[in-house]
């Protein structure tokens, strides 16, 4: 990688803590974890190391607190997490078979997405103050999943399913059964939330085209963005 704008082999991701912080993770050509920030400035592209086979996922739960996880070379989750200081990589288990993703609902809660051996959804949380066990979500997953939340203690998980329809799995204290929210999706979706009871979830279909669908407290059709 280069030091000013690099050149990327895979995707890259984003995050940010706060107003005027934005940091940057990729995987590298040498399958480290890379990683450059911008405080005012752009800084130069650092190693954060690692042995990684999927683009890493970031989120930010506080001012000046980072976590990154990704899949390791033997198909497991790993963790780095940043407070000041980048902390040594953390051994989470798991056998992923996508990239993982992570969101956050409120300080110290970090939950994990990816799909398993068996295609089905896996998760792990943390609560502050200790990992939980891997657990099970079910389903029939084509994609990477895509999650996101609006408030806490509520998730909204998402990913292509069977016949390349958006499937849809919400947790509000307990996890809701699968549902089928349609469309024709030609890639992993991704989703965001800017508000409580507000989700928007973006995918490619046919043609190359880009699909929105959007929640605010119930869900509208499928519209193509121009």
């Amino acid at each position: 990688m280069g030091i000013a704008g690099g050149t990327l082999p895979y995707d890259p991701v984003a995050s940010s803590w706060a107003a005027g912080r934005f940091d940057v993770f990729a995987r590298g050509a040498d399958n480290t974890l890379q990683h450059m920030w911008f405080d005012g400035t752009w800084h130069p592209w650092e190693s954060l190391g690692g042995a990684i086979t999927a683009d890493p996922a970031v989120v930010a739960w506080a001012a000046g607190r980072l976590d990154v996880i990704v899949r390791a070379a033997d198909s497991s989750l790993v963790h780095k997490a940043y407070d000041g200081t980048w902390h040594d990589w953390e051994a989470l288990g798991g056998a992923l078979t996508s990239s993982p993703v992570v969101t956050s609902w409120g300080p110290g809660r970090l939950d994990v997405f990816a799909r398993g051996a068996d295609n089905a959804l896996w998760h792990k949380a943390f609560d502050g103050a200790a990992w939980h066990d891997w657990e099970s979500l079910g389903g029939l997953l084509t994609s990477d999943p895509a999650a996101t939340s609006w408030g806490p203690g509520r998730l909204d998980v998402f990913a292509r399913g069977d016949g390349n329809v958006l499937l849809y799995k919400y947790y509000d204290g307990r996890w809701h059964e699968w549902m089928s929210l349609g469309g024709i999706l030609t890639t992993s979706p991704s989703a965001v939330s800017w508000g409580i009871n507000h989700i928007d979830v973006f995918a490619r279909t046919e043609n190359n085209v880009l699909l929105r669908k959007w929640y605010e407290g119930s869900w509208h059709e499928w519209e193509t963005v121009p």
